[in-house]
């Protein structure tokens, strides 16, 4: 039936069409064309038209179904790219069988999937360069929310060894052995709970990544604010880990937004400046701990800073505190957190530290995977897509962006 129903268009457009590069190809005949969809393989007779000055052939029936230069129907390239995102590709290829009846090895779920991430984050990365040059013009969501967050952080993804090839790792033979990919989660709030804690909005979540470096990370999170209304919302916050990178983009890109350290990782920063000075607290470690946790709930790092210079250190330990210590002093400013409570904000990271482990590490950290940058860039595309759907389902209409002029 699905073969009949093709076949009711043979795709003869004429006796000439437009070969795209200016000239005019001419028709040739027809030729088959045979490709899977979900109903199985189908092949279709279709109007074939050849380009005497570029040399080549086209046949317009393959752009309107959606399968020019694919052996994969569209509908089935979507089911491919949802089981090769989910989990390794042979899984991907034994679900598609199981459940689909579709056929397809794994090195083809593999290309495939592949191809359509690739497609899928240059495509995002050229919307994301517009609307950074303002030439696209995304308009402001409605109904307009509250407050707008961008959680920044950074995780690795092992790689191959020719991926790593002259950079330097953290292992003890200095080899590099992961890549880092750089994450950013969007999402909203508009209100608190009975106990005055922020509640993040329902589905508001979008979620872009790449191995870029932070300078091109930076632009694709500007112009990903800028989709989400950053321009409009009444509050904008970055929340990160105390990483420098995450503040040179959230000062460079963002001068107007309140910057958060992630309290958790503040706290566990606490605890590492505590054993540094553990030897000369001794039975009172726990008490001078939690004094100084509840220092760092009111945002008073002139407190811990004082209580910590109390204590004569020498050597390897004053080195160690020193070092903990002005990662206080360095993020003061972004940890008043009694205050951030007090008006509502979240004081933590907790959503890109969740989309790291979920999102990277559940997909692309399993045991003997070794990625190229690539390929895990095109997986990493899919699953930001899926992660983030309900959200584009809702806000990213064609009727939400303009052009400029």
């Amino acid at each position: 039936m699905l073969v009949q129903l093709l076949a009711a268009d043979r795709g003869h457009r004429g006796p000439r069409v437009p070969c795209g590069q200016g000239h005019e190809a001419v028709f040739a005949g027809y030729r088959d064309k045979s490709f899977d969809t979900v109903l199985g393989l189908v092949t279709v007779a279709r109007a074939w038209y050849h380009c005497a000055p570029c040399g080549h052939g086209l046949a317009p029936r393959d752009a309107e179904l959606g399968v020019a230069g694919q052996s994969m129907s569209p509908g089935l390239a979507a089911m491919n790219d949802l089981a090769a995102a989910a989990g390794p590709f042979a899984g991907a290829s034994r679900l598609l069988e199981e459940l689909a009846g579709a056929r397809l090895t794994v090195k083809r779920v593999e290309r495939a999937a592949e191809a359509s991430g690739a497609d899928l984050a240059a495509s995002g990365r050229e919307r994301a360069a517009l609307t950074a040059a303002r030439k696209l013009v995304p308009l402001p969501p409605s109904p307009l929310p509250d407050k707008l967050y961008a959680a920044i952080d950074g995780t690795g993804v092992p790689v191959t060894s020719r991926e790593t090839a002259g950079r330097q790792g953290k292992g003890e033979d200095g080899r590099a052995r992961t890549r880092e990919v750089k994450l950013a989660v969007f999402f909203t709030q508009d209100k608190v709970d009975d106990d005055g804690y922020p509640v993040r909005d329902r589905a508001s979540a979008s979620v872009i990544a790449t191995f870029e470096p932070a300078a091109t990370f930076g632009n694709l999170v500007k112009a990903e604010a800028i989709r989400r209304g950053a321009d409009h919302v009444r509050q904008l916050t970055v929340l990160g880990d105390g990483a420098p990178w995450i503040w040179n983009i959230a000062t460079a890109k963002f001068p107007e937004a309140t910057q958060i350290v992630d309290l958790y990782h503040a706290r566990e920063h606490l605890h590492s400046l505590t054993r540094s000075l553990e030897f000369m607290l001794l039975d009172r470690r726990d008490e001078w701990l939690a004094a100084r946790l509840a220092d760092l709930d009111y945002g008073d790092i002139d407190g811990i800073e004082t209580a910590v210079r109390q204590y004569p250190l020498e050597g390897v330990k004053k080195d160690e505190a020193e070092k903990e210590l002005g990662y206080f002093l360095n993020n003061a400013p972004r940890m008043r957190y009694h205050w951030f409570r007090s008006r509502g904000l979240f004081v933590g990271s907790g959503v890109v530290e969740a989309s790291c482990k979920t999102l990277i590490g559940q997909r692309l950290k399993q045991s003997g995977m070794h990625w190229t940058v690539n390929g895990a860039d095109a997986i990493i595309a899919l699953r930001c897509r899926e992660a983030d759907s309900q959200w584009k389902a809702i806000c990213n209409t064609p009727d939400t962006q303009t052009r400029t002029a």
